[in-house]
């Protein structure tokens, strides 16, 4: 490389925009200080990965500078294919961090990471200060990303947490698909239109395994909201805003069941009105989860 090859990258070093400073860095931060504030993600239960677009971490970022290359943790890295996400770039919540430090401290608590070539590790473009590295769930993730991106291609978030009600209404409900899902429906008249699709449950795994992530993105290819039964939940969309919303859905609508679980039913959404709020909306409802005769 020659001198003035230098002094252009010299250059391009010094227009980058402050990292701490981007979208997708504090919407991370926001969102973990919100997801620990709701008690969804005690201690460093819980893990985000959000797929960033290559254009706008370039303005931050010198893409050929790699910090160090970490080794997937979890699942065994050689037991599924990645090469759909290879080059692919994320903002992921570190191993071990606690949600309520990630808005205090981003560098230590996140990390930027693109998946390697040989699809067996990350490199780290940013954060994971002190020798941290991705969450242990990432490759669990990284299975979810793609099948949901097999579904919607404009899906960029995974995210995992432990939502009180949720996990609470696992314990006092039937764990069937149809079943959790219509109960959900009908606690709330907007539940229908926010989750048209439902909710999928996995029976209790062993999480941080092989078989929890196959499990998981087998049913994310028709579900954006996963149960994990005794455990806690995933959700997947386009936005972190939208992923949330779905989490914070559910879970408004468990602790409805929840304090009116043990009184006596006087009222409920109908099935039928459920059908005419899914039309107004122009969702596509699973119709198989109502009881419409």
């Amino acid at each position: 490389m020659g001198f003035m090859d230098d002094i252009k990258k010299a250059g391009k070093k010094l227009i980058r925009k402050n990292i701490l400073g981007a979208p997708f860095v504090t919407e991370m931060c926001d969102t973990c200080a919100n997801m620990y504030r709701l008690g969804w993600d005690e201690r460093n239960g819980g893990n985000i990965s959000y797929m960033l677009d290559e254009k706008e971490v370039a303005e931050y970022l010198d893409l050929d500078e790699v910090l160090r290359t970490i080794p997937l943790m979890g699942v065994n890295a050689a037991a599924f294919d990645v090469s759909p996400l290879i080059g692919k770039i994320f903002i992921v919540t570190g191993t071990g961090k606690y949600f309520k430090n990630v808005k205090d401290d981003p560098e230590t608590n996140l990390g930027i990471v693109r998946i390697a070539k040989d699809g067996k590790g990350v490199e780290l473009l940013w954060g994971y200060e002190g020798g941290g590295r991705t969450t242990s769930e990432f490759p669990t993730h990284m299975m979810c990303h793609m099948a949901r991106l097999a579904v919607d291609p404009e899906n960029r978030v995974v995210m995992h947490s432990h939502p009180t009600n949720t996990l609470a209404m696992n314990y006092v409900h039937e764990l069937d698909e149809k079943k959790f899902t219509h109960t959900l429906w009908e606690m709330c008249t907007e539940c229908i239109a926010v989750f048209p699709d439902g909710v999928g449950i996995l029976p209790w795994m062993l999480c941080g395994t092989n078989e929890i992530g196959e499990a998981t993105s087998k049913k994310m290819q028709e579900f954006r909201l996963v149960v994990w039964s005794m455990h806690g939940i995933y959700g997947a969309g386009k936005t972190l805003d939208e992923t949330f919303g779905l989490i914070e859905t559910v879970e408004k609508a468990a602790q409805i069941y929840m304090l009116t679980a043990h009184l006596p039913r006087v009222n409920t959404i109908k099935d039928e009105d459920m059908v005419k709020l899914a039309e107004l909306f122009g969702v596509k409802y699973r119709k198989d989860f109502l009881d419409m005769k």
